[in-house]
This record gives structure tokens, sequence and C-alpha cells, in this order.
């Protein structure tokens, strides 16, 4: 399969907000934002126990929202600031459907949409 016809896509991500990116169909040469995600994160709990356990779901449910965006991924760059990119890879890895696919990721600032689709695009080409 050539590198045009590969699902590729691209994710901007801290641990609150996500924007992915890919293309519309395997045919699409061009990369275009997919869309958006949000974690607002767990209430106050006063047992830490169950503040702990309210943000591990949350989480997941942040990340699968996000996979929902990228079905059949081949390739995906995951990029952001903090620590999410890694958790969501490990997500990722622990998935039946995207155990084998093949991510890479960087570290960057929040960028308009716009900005992103170029720089995912620049990391497949």
């Amino acid at each position: 399969m050539s590198q045009k016809n590969k699902k590729q896509f691209g994710v901007w991500m801290d641990s609150h907000h996500a924007v992915v990116v890919g293309k519309e169909n395997a045919e699409s040469e061009n990369f275009s934002v997919l869309g958006h995600a949000e974690n607002a994160g767990a209430e106050f709990n006063t047992s830490e126990k169950n503040a702990h356990n309210d943000e591990k779901t949350l989480q997941h449910k942040f990340f699968k929202e996000i996979l929902t965006h990228m079905q059949n991924a081949e390739e995906v760059h995951l990029t952001g600031t903090g620590t999410a990119q890694e958790q969501l890879m490990h997500f990722m890895a622990d998935t039946p459907q995207f155990k084998n696919t093949v991510t890479n990721e960087s570290t960057s600032n929040k960028m308009s949409d716009e900005r992103l689709t170029e720089y995912i695009a620049g990391k497949f080409n």
C-alpha cells in the first residue's frame, strides 16, 4: 500500500482538549480537521481514591472519543503539551483495534487548526 493511501492521522492534545486531523477518505490528498474532543476533568471529591478513579474514567472516555475519529488508523502522529500523548499511545497499544498502529510523538504548543493541518501533513510527506 502506498504512503498516500495509508490511513494517517494527527492529534494535537493536552489533558483537556484534542484536535484530530486526517484525510476525509483514502483517495483524498489533503488533511483536514476531523473533530475535537474535550475532557472537563473530575469534579472535586473529598476521597482521594474516588477522585483518582473518576479522573481515570474520564481520561479513558476522552481517549475513546479521540479514537472514534481515527477508524482503521495505520499511522498516527501525536503532538501537544504534557504527558497526554504518551498516555494515549499506551491506551492505543492496549486496544485491540489500534495495537498494530504505528505511532510517533512530538511536543508542540497549541496552534490553530489550519497550522496543525499543515504540521501533520508535513510529518507524513
